[in-house]
Parts: structure tokens; sequence; C-alpha cells
């Protein structure tokens, strides 16, 4: 339960700064990063709630627990997938002109690395230790979260290197390209997982 409340509250923040960097910036990886964390903020939310509801104390009716738990992963999946859906939407809908100042979005891509390995590892972690299947939806939440704030950080780093370079911009949207296709493959195959399950 902790964990889930201490990642929730270490992502709140990262759609609200992205959004006033992108007042500075207009990066598709940029765009697509803020539509990525606000969904995943969102799915954190469900999932803490759900936790909390079917681990009280006295637990619930183990039937019920677990449909419980199969519905707000299967959640976590959808927002996956239209995450990942709607970064790769932003990323044909804009433009390639000048990207803007991305450093803010850099810093917080590059601290979601650091905290999303640490997450992902704790997670999986406790899914080992506990069983509980909204534990190891995060695992696999916080493993897509590292590997795409990796591909976030390169991109966002190319734009502020060369601002401008046809590299950059190529750059730009292969990292929004395989961020999406990453979200999309692992949305499905936890909504997949989830209803072999029922």
């Amino acid at each position: 339960m902790r964990t889930l409340a201490v990642s929730v509250a270490l992502s709140a923040p990262g759609p609200l700064i992205l959004g006033f960097g992108l007042l500075l910036g207009r990066s598709s990886t940029q765009i697509s990063d803020f539509t990525r964390r606000t969904a995943e903020l969102f799915a954190l939310v469900v999932s803490l709630a759900i936790y909390a509801v079917t681990n009280r104390n006295g637990g619930m009716e183990a039937g019920r627990k677990a449909a419980l738990e199969r519905r707000s992963n299967i959640f976590v999946g959808i927002i996956m997938c239209i995450s990942g859906a709607s970064m790769l939407l932003m990323t044909f809908l804009s433009g390639s002109d000048d990207k803007g100042n991305v450093i803010l979005a850099l810093v917080i891509a590059f601290l979601g690395v650091v905290a999303n390995v640490i997450f992902w590892r704790r997670y999986t972690m406790l899914y080992r230790r506990e069983g509980n299947s909204i534990l190891g939806v995060q695992a696999r939440l916080y493993r897509a979260k590292s590997l795409v704030d990796t591909c976030v950080t390169t991109a966002l780093f190319a734009a502020m290197a060369a601002p401008g370079s046809a590299a950059s911009a190529y750059l730009d949207i292969a990292g929004s390209i395989l961020v999406s296709a990453y979200m999309i493959y692992s949305g499905v195959k936890t909504i997949r997982e989830q209803r072999l399950r029922a």
C-alpha cells in the first residue's frame, strides 16, 4: 500500500510540470510524454484505490476481490493503450519546426528513468512476495515506463543538443513512435492476460 501511495505522490507533479514545460517547448516527444504521464497518473490512482479496498482489515470475499483486481488491471491496460495511441496521433499531427526549450521535460524524463527503475524493482519484489495481481501489473507498467523514459530522455537530449537539425527531428519522431508502440503492446498484453483469468 505504501509503495502505491508513494508512486502516486511522485507521479503527480510530472504532468503539471510538463504542462508548464509545454509553454516553453513543442517537441512531439514532450507532448507525448505529457499525455502519457497524465493517463498513467490516473491509472495509478485507480490501482491504489482498488488495492486499498481489496486489502482492508478483515479482507474481502476471494471471488469479489479477484474480480475487482482484474477490472483494475484491465483499466491500467486500457490506459496504456489510450496513452500509446494518443502519443502516436500527436507525433503525426505535430509540425517539424523548432521545438523550443525542452530542458524542463528532459529533467523530468531523466528523473523518471531513475524513479521508474526503482519502482519497477520494488513492485517486482512485492509481487513475488505477495502474489497480488495489482502489484504484478504495476511492475509491468513501471518496466514500460522505465524503457519509455529512457527513449524520451534520448529524444529530448537530441532536441536540446541539436535543435532544428534533421537528426533530432527524426529521433524525436522515432522516440514517440517507439514509446507509443511499447505502451500499446504492454496494454494489450495486460488486457489479454486479465481476460484469460476471468
